[in-house]
């Protein structure tokens, strides 16, 4: 299993979860290479295999590196789950920078179609592969929209999500599912990333749960999807939000 992003947060909670359920395990990330370390020194613990590479999944020349060497330590894919995402400071529309609007979309929403191609020519039945699973990371805020928040954020997730319904669809007869999973109110480092490391607990109310959720409430998802007990299971979406 490829785990973009997988450092810290869901993308963490992902990688450990699918060791303890058999899975070797390969997580990229782009800066936090001692928390990668860890999070490979978690995975090697359950007797499983594990890798941390450094790569932007915006980048296509490093994607393209990335699955060089996921060919040469395990010379396969099962399971991508594209994780890797990020987001800016909160800010209504009008103030969002050009720039800033690019590398959201270039991340969120262009570096999972970059690893998913990847991923199709080494798993796809066209190609000689063994069939694999796609698990894509969208956001409640797909639907909701993040208004005077991540409206650059929320958008690039609906496009992952127009993304997912296209991919299943183009791989289905081949070997391929592919689902999504949309997080709702997580409690992980990304909110640091808009300002507000506390957010969950302010919004939680929200929730008709009444709470935030864990990154290890979203891998149980994400599992579920990637393995054998969703075998009918493509162009699925699953809200993990408590009910919002």
């Amino acid at each position: 299993m490829l785990v973009t992003g997988g450092s810290r947060g869901i993308g963490a909670a992902t990688a450990r979860l699918a060791a303890r359920q058999g899975y070797d395990v390969v997580l990229s990330y782009v800066s936090d290479e001692s928390s990668a370390r860890a999070v490979v020194a978690n995975v090697e613990a359950t007797g499983r295999r594990a890798l941390s590479v450094r790569a932007d999944s915006a980048d296509p020349v490093q994607i393209e590196r990335l699955f060089a060497v996921i060919d040469q330590h395990f010379g396969r894919i099962d399971v991508l789950v594209n994780n890797a995402g990020i987001l800016a400071q909160q800010s209504r529309l009008e103030d969002l920078g050009f720039e800033r609007m690019q590398r959201i979309f270039a991340v969120n929403a262009i570096g999972p179609m970059l690893c998913a191609q990847q991923a199709a020519k080494r798993m796809s039945h066209r190609h000689g592969g063994r069939g694999g699973s796609v698990v894509n990371i969208s956001s409640g805020a797909a639907r909701l929209g993040s208004p005077n928040e991540y409206i650059d954020y929320a958008a690039s997730k609906g496009a992952l999500e127009t993304f997912t319904t296209g991919f299943a669809k183009e791989v289905a007869r081949e070997g391929i599912r592919v689902n999504c999973v949309r997080p709702g109110h997580i409690y992980t480092d990304m909110h640091a990333s808009g300002g507000e490391p506390g957010r969950v607990d302010r919004v939680k109310d929200s929730v008709p749960m009444g709470r935030g959720g864990q990154a290890e409430e979203v891998a149980q998802a994400i599992l579920w999807l990637a393995g054998p007990e969703a075998s009918f299971v493509t162009g699925a979406f699953l809200d993990v939000t408590g009910g919002r």
